[in-house]
């Protein structure tokens, strides 16, 4: 199977160029045979809003809004599974979301869990829990971007059945593409970091982001990176039959392995002394 991801910069609050701008990079990956391709986080809006009400302006609903019909046209005509991440408006509630569509269907969304600094003051924390969906050939879950520190997430998605970990992200902090490494390799997954480039500037707030996209193994290895600074496409062929084994040794499988009957702490809210 040939999966990939498209690293882009995208402009902020322009969605009708970057989504267009981004359907053109999805054909780039279309001429290399890829059937799972992920775009980055929020890659239609861009990312630094600083209040609701600003956000509010170019959020879309799901699936009925301009973004969602543009990806399900381009899967449809490219024969792809596209997972990409964007501001979605369900009501009076902002999500910072990630839709699945694949050869012209809407499968679902997945609303961002945890949420990353002063996303807490735009976004409402996630509330549809973890999904893995079914796309054919393999099945694929969704994390955004923070997602990737809190290693339960990928664990509960690999538990689901996930084989593939779709990741769109706007990362600027510097850990995340390690991180995702123990991720593949604790579950027996691959992963997909989408990651974008660029900075953007609001008043005394820069962020800039670290680009380095990736996809990684269940032997835990960086299969393919981009830059840090290019927009870029890269595709490559995987065997699910890895992400299916759950055997690290002869002797040792990694869910069939575990001691739940010991886990129970992790379910505290608080510290344990």
């Amino acid at each position: 199977m040939k999966i990939g991801f498209v690293q882009i910069k995208p402009r902020l609050g322009d969605v009708e160029f970057n989504v267009k701008h981004a359907v053109d990079m999805l054909r780039r990956a279309y001429r290399r045979e890829a059937e799972v391709i992920v775009l980055p986080e929020l890659f239609n809006t861009g990312y630094l809003y600083t209040d609701k009400k600003e956000i509010l302006k170019v959020a879309e609903e799901i699936p009925n809004g301009f973004t969602c019909r543009e990806l399900m046209r381009a899967s449809d005509e490219y024969s792809m599974c596209i997972v990409a991440g964007m501001a979605e408006r369900c009501g009076k509630d902002i999500y910072n979301s990630a839709i699945v569509v694949s050869h012209g269907e809407f499968l679902g969304v997945y609303r961002k869990m945890h949420l990353f600094y002063l996303e807490k003051k735009v976004f409402k924390a996630g509330n549809l829990g973890f999904k893995v969906f079914d796309i054919g050939k393999a099945k694929v879950g969704v994390l955004i971007c923070f997602d990737w520190i809190f290693p339960e997430a990928a664990r509960i998605l690999a538990l689901k059945g996930a084989e593939i970990i779709c990741h769109p992200a706007n990362l600027v902090l510097p850990y995340a593409q390690t991180a995702m490494l123990a991720r593949s390799i604790e579950n027996r997954v691959y992963t997909i970091t989408a990651n974008r480039i660029g900075e953007e500037k609001r008043g005394n707030l820069c962020f800039k982001f670290t680009g380095l996209s990736q996809i990684t193994s269940p032997d835990m290895k960086v299969l393919v990176r981009a830059s840090k600074t290019r927009e870029e496409v890269r595709v490559i062929e995987i065997d699910l039959k890895m992400a299916r084994d759950k055997r690290v040794t002869e002797l040792n499988d990694i869910f069939e392995d575990r001691r739940v009957d010991f886990y129970r702490e992790i379910l505290e809210k608080h510290i344990l002394v």
